[in-house]
């Protein structure tokens, strides 16, 4: 990858349903960054603040009891204040942001998987983000088999991994709707594969990514 340090700050977000590899894939993100010579901010959704720690922690207890609505609200909440203290000043001063989930996460989780209407969803993520879109999204896919066998070996699960298969197949099925419409800026990886596979898409994509900036 070309080193491009001076140039202005960009956005990378990487999403997928549970178990496809977000979490090691957004390490090999920020440090495959990091080499090239950029400033790199790690976070994620919801969460990445203070106030977004206290609600991802809501959002995810499988005592809590939230209807879709009030779910998707909460996200939005979350992520307003995240763009305020963490992705807006990053970006402004030239860093580039890896963000666990954004919006395209909330059309695939609250719209696909809750059935809540993509323009409820497209109106408040105007109103909370203006303008702002990830310059780079790594749809991590996997089928439902594959996400759910490697969850079958954590011992503690969320609101969120509790749902049932029917439930992650509406999710998957949104995300890849979102990659269809948007090519640009979704790029559809196999997460099915041995990770150096996964590494390799991932390592071209961004190296696209630089060449643009």
């Amino acid at each position: 990858m070309v080193s491009t340090a001076k140039s202005p700050g960009r956005f990378i977000t990487i999403e997928g349903i549970e178990g496809v590899g977000k979490s090691t894939n957004l390490s090999f993100v920020a440090n495959e960054l990091r080499r090239a010579g950029h400033a790199v901010v790690e976070t994620r959704e919801p969460g990445g603040t203070a106030l977004g720690e206290r609600i991802r922690d809501l959002l995810l207890s499988p005592n809590t009891r939230i209807g879709p609505l009030a779910e998707l609200l909460l996200m939005f909440a979350a992520r307003a204040t995240h763009l305020d203290e963490v992705i807006n000043p990053a970006l402004s001063s030239g860093k580039w942001v890896v963000c666990d989930r954004f919006t395209d996460a909330s059309h695939a989780y609250q719209g696909g998987g809750r059935g809540l209407p993509g323009t409820t969803i497209s109106t408040l993520a105007s109103l909370v983000q203006g303008d702002l879109r990830p310059d780079l999204t790594l749809l991590l896919d996997a089928p439902l088999r594959v996400s759910a066998e490697r969850q079958a070996g954590r011992g503690h699960r969320d609101r969120f991994e509790q749902e049932p298969a029917e439930f992650f197949g509406r999710v998957r099925q949104a995300y890849l709707d979102l990659a269809a419409g948007d090519p640009a800026r979704v790029r559809l990886i196999d997460a099915n594969r041995p990770l150096t596979n996964v590494e390799e898409d991932i390592r071209r994509a961004l190296a696209e990514l630089s060449y643009k900036s």
